[in-house]
C-alpha cells in the first residue's frame, strides 16, 4: 500500500510499523502522521444528538441529526514530515426538532433558501474552511481560521501521538482546558485529560480507545452541565499502512440535575461516527498503475 495519509489522524509508512524487542517483549508501534501534499481525502460524518432539559416543571426535548461530508486537501510538506492541509466540509443535511413542533430539514444539496438559524452552514460549506499546520506526531502548530462562522465538525481533529512507541494495552494522554462561560459573566477554566489506549492492532487496522477525564474538581450543577457536552468517550481505528483514519464512534449520555434550581434536571446524549470515504488522488494513481501493467 502506498505510504500516503491524510485526514484526522494517523499513520506510520509501511515498513516502519513496528519496533519489535527480543525475547517475550511485546510488539511496540510508533505512530506517526505522514501526509503527502496533493492527497484528497474525504470521510461521512454522523452527528446525532438529543437534549432533554425540566425546569420549573416544564420539560423540553430537542434532537438534531447531522449528516456531512469532510474533506482533508493536503497543500504542503516540509523535510521533516510537517504538513500543512486545508480543512473543507462538502455537503450538509440537517434535521431539528424542538418538542412537538414540526421536524425542520436542510440539506445543502438541494437548491433551497436555508431555514431560519441554518443561514451560517448555508454560506461557509464548499468554502475552505481553516488552514491547519500539523507535525508528524498530530500537534497543530498553526490554525489559521479563515471562515469565522464556519460549520463545525465534531470528533477528533487529530489523535496526540507519543514520542515513543506504545505496546498493545499501553495508555498515553493529553492535557486540554476547557472554558465553561458562567450565568454571572465569569468564566470557570477545568483541567482535563484525553486518554488514549492502544486495544489492538489487527491487519494494520488499530483500535485507540478515547476518554475526557476531568481533572478539576467540579461541584456547581451549573458548569457540569456546559462541561458534559464536551466530553468524548469511544474508539478511533486508523489503517497504520496507509496512515489515515478509518472510523471514530464517540458517545456521550449524561445527565445533571439542579443546574437551575433543585428540580431542574438536563439530559445530554449524542452519538457522533465519522468513516472514511475515499483518497481521490490515491485512487487516480492507482487506477494508472493498473493500467499501466
Amino acid at each position: 500500500m502506498v505510504c500516503s495519509v491524510v485526514a484526522g489522524l494517523a499513520g506510520f509508512c509501511a515498513g516502519d510499523e513496528s519496533e519489535k524487542t527480543s525475547g517475550s517483549q511485546p510488539t511496540r508501534y510508533r505512530l506517526r502522521y505522514n501526509l503527502q501534499p496533493g492527497e484528497e481525502l474525504r470521510w461521512r460524518v454522523i452527528h446525532r444528538a438529543s437534549v432533554r432539559t425540566i425546569v420549573t416543571q416544564t420539560e423540553q426535548t430537542a434532537e438534531t441529526v447531522t449528516q456531512s461530508v469532510k474533506t482533508w486537501k493536503v497543500l504542503s510538506r516540509q523535510p521533516d514530515g510537517t504538513v500543512t492541509f486545508q480543512l473543507q466540509v462538502d455537503d450538509v443535511d440537517m434535521t431539528h426538532r424542538i418538542g412537538g413542533r414540526p421536524e425542520v430539514r436542510y440539506s445543502t444539496r438541494e437548491k433551497q433558501e436555508p431555514p431560519l438559524g441554518f443561514e451560517d452552514v448555508a454560506k461557509t460549506v464548499g468554502k475552505p474552511l481553516a488552514r491547519i499546520t500539523l507535525d508528524t506526531r498530530g500537534h497543530v502548530l498553526e490554525r489559521e481560521q479563515l471562515e469565522p462562522d464556519a460549520f463545525q465538525t465534531h470528533g477528533y481533529l487529530t489523535v496526540p501521538f507519543p514520542e515513543d512507541p506504545v505496546a498493545v494495552g499501553e495508555s498515553w494522554t493529553f492535557p486540554d482546558e476547557i472554558m465553561v462561560p458562567l450565568r454571572n459573566g465569569t468564566v470557570k477554566k477545568v483541567k482535563v485529560q484525553q486518554k488514549f489506549t492502544l486495544v489492538s492492532v489487527k491487519n494494520d487496522v488499530a483500535t485507540i480507545d478515547v476518554k475526557t477525564q476531568v481533572l478539576t474538581p467540579i461541584d456547581d450543577p451549573e458548569v457540569e452541565v456546559q462541561l458534559v457536552q464536551r466530553l468524548s468517550e469511544g474508539t478511533i481505528k486508523f489503517d497504520v499502512a496507509a496512515g489515515h483514519i478509518l472510523s471514530q464512534e464517540i458517545e456521550v449520555d449524561r445527565q445533571v440535575v439542579g443546574f437551575q434550581g433543585p428540580a431542574s434536571s438536563f439530559h445530554y446524549r449524542t452519538r457522533f461516527t465519522e468513516d472514511f470515504l475515499v483518497d481521490k488522488v490515491a485512487k487516480r494513481q492507482k487506477s494508472a498503475q493498473q493500467l499501466g501493467r
